[in-house]
């Protein structure tokens, strides 16, 4: 789950991190107080989407008038932000945040996250903050900084030292950091975050560190126990498909193709989008309906599926371990006369009872072809839609 930019400095300041004063406003009409509240003669009006490069898409802009950032606002709110992490639909912007400016010494970049490959939280801290961490990578390997968490005794007080020293700080800029990334990880810790990014985190002339940033995303399995995060869930920065999906206990993610994809098991659907993709087809999303498949998911897997502009035809790629095919394939017919299906659609089931499923499909009145090869199955779908 990601929350937005303002929500993340709160809990920042909550775990003592420094950030820069901030106003939120809704309307053009609260720019006014919030930029004299704040005091000074410049300030940053910041889109709060659920997506990076912002300023790059031209959502986060310098301003040094009151009647500057009453303009910008009103052309921002209510309108979508495109960045080149978003789809060409961009998201809604519904709120601004309105910032006093940094004297800004040295710009770093530091984010928090879990390795999968070697099990463990690690930190990734930089000397060169404010740039694309992909590009620097990619670039300057050896600019970036890598240090894995003991699982059993933590972040400790000498690896945040030994990793601001890295960095070039020293004197109290280096103790600030050192706070910084302790203070971090605790965030990780206690909110179940898969993510914590800030970039740019800044040294300011006064050798503090003030992170001018922030993102945090949590793991969305462990929201049953963080409350208080979810709380913080923004639904209009979500597909509205991928929402719903969610709602049925159903795993759905849009993509670009024109194949839709229903499948019981995360690794499976993986497969089965990288097999239409072998063949020169292209999936239009990757749906994963679980182990304990019903009707009722099958009904609105198909109902999400068809929802999609792009969709030409529909892959159904069942493997029946836990159920039994031949329920399958009458929860898909239940399904499809329900929803209805205008599609070319190909079903290959393999398992426990598939031979009896595949004739229950065969004998339907339903337009739908079945299939016990997946390769054949994927062909077959990709030729009704070219």
């Amino acid at each position: 789950m990601h929350i937005h930019e303002y929500q993340a400095k709160e809990i920042f300041k909550n775990f003592g991190i420094s950030v820069p004063k901030s106003c939120l406003v809704l309307s053009s009409d609260e720019v006014e107080k919030a930029c004299k509240s704040l005091g000074g003669e410049r300030w940053v009006v910041k889109t709060q989407v659920h997506s990076g490069a912002r300023g790059k898409a031209g959502g986060v802009k310098l301003v040094g008038t009151i009647e500057e950032a009453k303009e910008i606002t009103n052309q921002l709110i209510g309108s979508r932000l495109v960045t080149n992490q978003t789809d060409s639909q961009g998201l809604p912007v519904e709120k601004i945040l309105i910032e006093s400016p940094q004297s800004i010494d040295h710009e770093f970049y530091l984010s928090l996250l879990v390795d999968r490959q070697s099990n463990k939280v690690v930190v990734l801290a930089s000397t060169e903050g404010g740039m694309d961490i992909e590009s620097v990578a990619k670039n300057s390997p050896e600019k970036i900084i890598k240090i894995e968490i003991n699982s059993q005794t933590g972040l400790t007080g000498i690896d945040c030292q030994n990793l601001g020293k890295k960095l070039n700080l020293s004197g109290s800029a280096l103790n600030d950091f050192a706070v910084t990334v302790n203070s971090l990880y605790q965030i990780f810790i206690e909110k179940d975050a898969s993510l914590i990014e800030i970039n740019p985190l800044i040294k300011d002339s006064n050798d503090k560190i003030i992170a001018l940033d922030a993102k945090i995303d949590f793991d969305d399995n462990a929201l049953y126990r963080q409350e208080e995060i979810l709380s913080l869930r923004d639904s209009s920065q979500e597909d509205e498909r991928e929402l719903e999906a969610s709602l049925s206990q159903l795993n759905y993610i849009s993509l670009d193709g024109n194949i839709g994809c229903m499948v019981n098991g995360a690794g499976l659907a993986m497969a089965t989008m990288d097999l239409i993709q072998h063949f020169g087809g292209s999936p239009a999303n990757f749906l994963d309906v679980g182990g304990g498949t019903t009707a009722e998911r099958v009904s609105k897997a198909f109902e999400l599926i068809q929802s999609g502009q792009n969709v030409k035809g529909i892959l159904v790629n069942i493997f029946g371990g836990i159920v039994r095919c031949d329920l399958i394939a009458e929860g898909i017919i239940q399904a499809c006369e329900k929803v209805g299906l205008n599609i070319p659609t190909v079903v290959r089931l393999e398992g426990t009872n598939a031979d009896q499923g595949l004739k229950i499909l065969k004998e339907s009145s339903l337009n739908i072809e079945v299939e016990s090869d997946l390769n054949l199955a994927t062909q077959l779908i990709i030729s009704k839609v070219s």
